[in-house]
Order: C-alpha cells, then sequence, then structure tokens
C-alpha cells in the first residue's frame, strides 16, 4: 500500500515556525492535495473577504465579549458558516475547501476560520484542546470568553462548558484549566487531520487512513502518535520496512522512558520480518 507524496507546501509547513502559520491558509493548503484541480486563489479571497468584513463591522471592538459578538455576526450571520449536526461525520467537514464551499463544519474546521480572520485583525484568539468538542477563546486566561464556532459562534458560559465536558468525559467531571488549553497552529492542523483518518478508518478506508497519517508526519514531524498510526496501518498492510522506520521516526522524538520501551518491543518483533 503506497502512500501519496506530500507536497512541497506540505513539506514547507514541516519546517516552519509554528507562530508563521497562518491557520486557515495552512488548511485549505492540506485541503487541496485532495483537490489538485481546484484553484485555491478564489478560496484566498474568501478568507480574506471574512478578515475585511470583520474589520468593517467590529474594526473599533474592544472588549472580548465586543468581538466574540462581532466574530458570530460575521461568521454565522454575514456568512452563514454553522456546524453540521446532520452529517457530522461527513469528510467534507474537515477539508476546508469543501467547508467554504457549503459553509458547514466540525468544530476544529469552523474554529480555524474564526481564529484566522480575528488573529489578521491582531485579536487575541486561540483555539482551545477541549475534549470532543474545540472551541475558541478570545483574551487572555484571566480576561477571556469562550466560544462555540460550530454553533454559530454563541458565547460558552462555565455551566455551558461543564455540560459538554460531562457529554463527552462523563457526569463526574469537574472542569479544569486543563480542558481549556490553547492549542499550537500545528497541533490544531494534527487535530484536523485526526478527525479526518479516524472516520476514513471507521468507514473501511486503511489506504486513506495512511494517506492522512503520512501527511500528519510532514507537518508536525515531533508527533509521536501520528508515527504510531502510520505505523500500526503501514504493519496491517504488510509494509514491515516502513513500520519499522515510522516507528524509528517516533523512538527518535521520544523522550518518555515507557514509551521509548514500548517502541523498542514493539522494533524487537519486526527483527526479522520481511
Amino acid at each position: 500500500m503506497a502512500t501519496s507524496a506530500p507536497t512541497d507546501a506540505i513539506l514547507q509547513l514541516g519546517l516552519m515556525e509554528d507562530e508563521a502559520i497562518d491557520l486557515d491558509a495552512a488548511a485549505l493548503q492540506l485541503a487541496a492535495l485532495d483537490h489538485p484541480d481546484v484553484d485555491l486563489g478564489p478560496y484566498v479571497g474568501q478568507l480574506n473577504d471574512f478578515t475585511e468584513q470583520l474589520a468593517t463591522v467590529g474594526g473599533d471592538a474592544e472588549t472580548v465579549e465586543e468581538r466574540a459578538q462581532v466574530l458570530a455576526e460575521v461568521m454565522a450571520q454575514t456568512f452563514g458558516f454553522s456546524g453540521d449536526r446532520s452529517r457530522y461525520d461527513d469528510p467534507a467537514n474537515a477539508d476546508l475547501i469543501r467547508v467554504i464551499d457549503r459553509r458547514r463544519g466540525l468544530p476544529v474546521s469552523l474554529t480555524i476560520l474564526y481564529v484566522a480572520a480575528a488573529r489578521r485583525l491582531g485579536w487575541r484568539v486561540d483555539a482551545l484542546n477541549t475534549p470532543g468538542h474545540v472551541l475558541a477563546r478570545l483574551g487572555s486566561e484571566t480576561q477571556a470568553v469562550l466560544i462555540d464556532p460550530f454553533n454559530d459562534g454563541r458565547i460558552v458560559a462555565a455551566d455551558d462548558l461543564a455540560t459538554l465536558l460531562r457529554g463527552v468525559l462523563g457526569p463526574a467531571v469537574v472542569p479544569t484549566i486543563e480542558h481549556v488549553t490553547p492549542m499550537s497552529n500545528r497541533s490544531v492542523l494534527v487535530r484536523l487531520l485526526m478527525n479526518q483518518a479516524s472516520r476514513a478508518e471507521a468507514a473501511g478506508d486503511a489506504a486513506r487512513a495512511l494517506t492522512l497519517y503520512e501527511r500528519m508526519t510532514v507537518i508536525a514531524p515531533d508527533h509521536g502518535q501520528g508515527w504510531w498510526e502510520r505505523a500500526r496501518l503501514l504493519l496491517r498492510a504488510g509494509e514491515i520496512g516502513g513500520a519499522r522506520s515510522s516507528l524509528s521516526a517516533m523512538l527518535e522524538i521520544t523522550r518518555d522512558q515507557a514509551l521509548r520501551t514500548h517502541i523498542c518491543s514493539a522494533l524487537d518483533s519486526l527483527s526479522g520480518r520481511d
């Protein structure tokens, strides 16, 4: 089972400093790998339209509450972006080209659009690593508003966050700071690809999942799970050499001793196999 060679654009993403990554442009580059005949120019134009409208409507918004209201007005009301509740697992919801076409997406893909548009105005905004449902945070940890791009940019109060987390993690969970940790730009892209890969594998398309994990290791070479999942699928496909290479790459970036032992054990199990 051969995986597709990454494009130069994706190789460049893997070499960039995290803060230099433009989230929406990078997600478009990833989507373009599946749409080689699509001209990205009009899509980049739309990304700029989002920010221009945001500046027109709320360029003078100063408080995080005002900015949250403006973001929801522009992205959800003016441009019509909303969560796809009827076809949540549709792969199109994690493909930014199709998200822009359809105005529907997953929490992570919609958050990418919100965050990137707001950052171009100089607003402080982060995508949060919320379990099961990515949120966005405007402002700092001490003065912040959480919003939910999947639900039309509505503000997420403390009770709303607790309800969301209990639905994912169980009724006994108590929200803590670890549930709303900001993600790096690269981590957001990894989460987007992870959504796609897990859905592809659940649908029985191991080849597609492997391609997505390959992309993950190219844009985030220090992300160990991508290498592990890539090795797992290569082994399933009988590509022992590729599995060994992926495990060896993971070993190089792993400092946790228990995990290193686990990787070495997996490599030993492949010793002598063709």
